[in-house]
């Protein structure tokens, strides 16, 4: 049985953590709102920008929508830049095992944005594009359009024949998705091509303005992959720290008990010893 000191010490470690985890819980719930608010702002515009070139994609003809024969892919995994947040990272690189596995080439590369998904593949035989795994603290727009124009220049350049993005998706607080969507070639969203309705005038012509709409849709694609993440990333932290505050909880009732306990026998076994000394001298 551990000494009542031993424990006394257990007891104090086990409640700063819980003060630990509650802080990291509140914080975590903070960031929350601000990043669940961007996410909800950014989900209308991203749906309406993808189906307008989903309309208008069918009668125009872009290298970016022209499916090649895949020998190099390109996959982006977006993890966090911090840990404490339950299987949100390990999740990601289940993802992505999974993927490969699939796939019917071996040149795969990988450009990481999180210290996590970096730490993790710097170790591994993957060729890695290290020029934006820092990017997520201050992400924005700005971020997102310059990571785009390197990748949208390389599979135009047919550096890369397939490009795919890994992320976390955002669904509530207990609950987020890691899913895997093909960035590029652009893919619109019916096999079928559509027709514009010809009463349409168009200004400039419709070449331009698809032109344009392809690499704004996919940065703001890229930016809600990212915004998504986040959300993600502070939902899973919030309830792991929530859960480790619970397990504290429980272990200091067990840790009291045992306390009591040990207290109890020391102070028994000392009774005993007095009245054992008190026996022997009247004896």
């Amino acid at each position: 049985m551990p000494s009542i000191k031993e424990v006394k010490n257990r007891i104090g470690s086990v409640k700063s953590t819980q003060q630990l985890t509650k802080a990291m819980k509140m914080v975590a719930a903070a960031k929350l709102k601000k990043a669940q608010d961007k996410v909800v702002q950014l989900r209308p515009y991203s749906r309406k920008l993808n189906e307008i070139l989903s309309n208008l994609s069918g009668s125009v003809n872009n290298n970016l929508f022209l499916e090649k024969e895949i020998n190099n892919v390109l996959i982006i995994i977006v993890s966090s830049d911090k840990g404490l947040c339950g299987s949100f990272n390990s999740n990601l690189i289940k993802q992505f095992t999974s993927y490969c596995d699939n796939i019917n080439t071996k040149k795969v590369s990988v450009l990481p944005i999180g210290k996590k998904a970096y730490d993790f593949f710097k170790k591994s035989e993957y060729n890695l594009i290290l020029d934006y795994w820092q990017s997520l603290n201050g992400f924005n727009y700005e971020k997102s359009s310059e990571i785009c124009d390197y990748i949208i220049s390389s599979f135009l350049d047919s550096k890369y024949d397939k490009v795919a993005i890994i992320y976390n998706e955002f669904k509530n607080v207990a609950i987020q998705k890691s899913v895997i969507e093909d960035f590029l070639p652009v893919i619109p969203e019916s096999d079928e091509k559509k027709e514009v309705n010809n009463n349409y005038i168009f200004e400039p012509n419709k070449n331009k303005i698809v032109n344009n709409l392809i690499p704004q849709s996919l940065k703001t694609q890229f930016l809600k992959a990212v915004l998504e993440s986040n959300a993600s990333e502070q939902g899973s932290r919030m309830t792991a720290m929530s859960q480790a505050t619970d397990n504290a909880g429980e272990l200091l009732k067990e840790l009291k008990l045992t306390y009591n306990r040990t207290r109890q026998a020391a102070i028994t076994k000392e009774i005993l010893e007095i009245v054992g000394g008190a026996e022997a001298l009247n004896n």
